[in-house]
């Protein structure tokens, strides 16, 4: 279970960084060209006191995570305890944001805890609606043979209330953005309004034997169930409502397509990756990127898929992957060793290779550094070396 006794101290204290100061960010451009930004939630990218990036409201979770009932969260630089269920206190904010807000154009980043751990705490009548549920979308598989979580983490394995928890979470968020769409509907506002759900990261629940997301193992996974995450966007009139698409796209194509999307200067830098889907939007077409790379906290692994293929690289040594996800779309049978599939590793890794050596700030890359997927408790730069990243894995 989650505590808060051990913050974080890049996000709170004397210590505490500013990530990605150097960066220029969407709501940058936002708040250059007349919206109001806010933040109502989490940000977990360093300090958490400071409004960042172009925020003019912010109301910000201290760390990471933490409980879901009266917890800290920090108003005009100071903590103070919010009285409540957690996901209820982040809406009830982004409610006030849009009232007070409802005349100009505004952008709103609604961060939720959920379904963060713990998953104890929820609202009762909600877990109690999960006694008869058969969670048949969750096989609780044999121990993955890389699943050496704490015992703590190891009790989740087929335990019902840990499921009923995790469930709520969610059914309690979906609540929550529910009012939020409602309360739009009542200003007269939806069909004004782009609104989009998405997450950072999957998660496991028993999947391939194990709970938790890319660091539920050691070494770090790249399972679907880990880095694949929902993706809605909506925006009545303008995106056809119900439309499903197999177009591949990540989170760094979000910045290129919002600002396209919303008619305002794109941004000319050469590091960034990402190229605008809102053609996908618009359904003229179910076609993106040739193919998405995943990297961030996992430091020495890497991954790049195309719609056939996934190949998982870890630096220095291995072990490597590489699945048909024509045909073993569950990521069941790894081809790494199979000599008919040496052309496709090869190609794979090159193409990987050179997305990097297009795309990396060599001073921040952590490629080659023993990171063990607690997260970067330090940046990674000529000063910090991201010390957290490699504290040791319970076991």
């Amino acid at each position: 279970m989650f505590t808060t006794t051990l913050p974080d101290p890049c996000a709170w204290g004397p210590e505490r960084q500013q990530f990605i100061d150097e960066i220029t960010c969407y709501t940058d451009v936002l708040a250059a060209n007349g919206y109001t930004c806010g933040l109502s939630g989490k940000w977990h990218l360093g300090d958490s006191i400071t409004p960042r990036h172009g925020m003019s409201h912010w109301f910000c979770m201290p760390w990471g995570a933490c409980e879901y009932n009266d917890a800290e969260m920090i108003r005009d630089g100071k903590t103070q305890v919010c009285e409540g269920y957690l996901t209820d206190v982040i809406t009830d904010d982004a409610l006030a944001f849009i009232d007070a807000n409802k005349s100009g154009p505004f952008y709103l980043s609604v961060h939720y805890n959920a379904p963060h751990s713990p998953w104890t705490g929820h609202p009762q009548d909600i877990v109690d609606s999960y006694d008869d549920c058969p969670f048949k979308s969750c096989p609780q598989e044999a121990a993955h043979p890389w699943f050496i979580r704490s015992p703590s983490w190891r009790a989740h394995m087929g335990n019902r209330e840990s499921l009923k928890g995790y469930f709520a979470a969610v059914t309690a968020m979906d609540a929550g953005v529910g009012r939020i769409i409602k309360r739009l509907e009542k200003l007269g506002l939806r069909e004004n309004t782009l609104v989009v759900f998405s997450s950072d990261n999957g998660f496991s629940c028993g999947h391939h034997g194990f709970w938790g997301k890319g660091n539920g193992t050691f070494p770090l996974n790249m399972y679907d169930n880990s880095v694949k995450v929902p993706t809605i966007f909506s925006h009545p009139g303008r995106i056809p409502a119900g439309k499903v698409t197999a177009a591949m796209v990540s989170q760094y194509d979000f910045l290129p397509t919002l600002l396209e999307y919303l008619d305002l200067p794109g941004m000319d830098d050469p590091i960034l990756p990402g190229v605008s889907f809102a053609p996908v939007l618009y359904g003229q077409t179910d076609q993106a990127d040739e193919q998405v790379v995943v990297f961030s906290e996992y430091g020495p692994v890497r991954m790049i898929r195309t719609p056939e293929h996934k190949y998982v690289h870890r630096y220095p040594y291995g072990p490597h992957e590489l699945y048909d996800l024509q045909s073993d779309s569950d990521e069941r049978n790894n081809l790494i060793d199979e000599k008919s599939a040496q052309p496709t590793v090869a190609e794979m890794r090159r193409r990987l290779s050179d997305w990097f050596a297009r795309y990396v700030m060599t001073r921040l890359d952590g490629a080659r550094m023993p990171v063990t997927g607690y997260g970067q408790a330090a940046r990674i730069d000529g000063n910090f070396c991201g010390e957290g990243a490699f504290a040791p894995l319970e076991g």
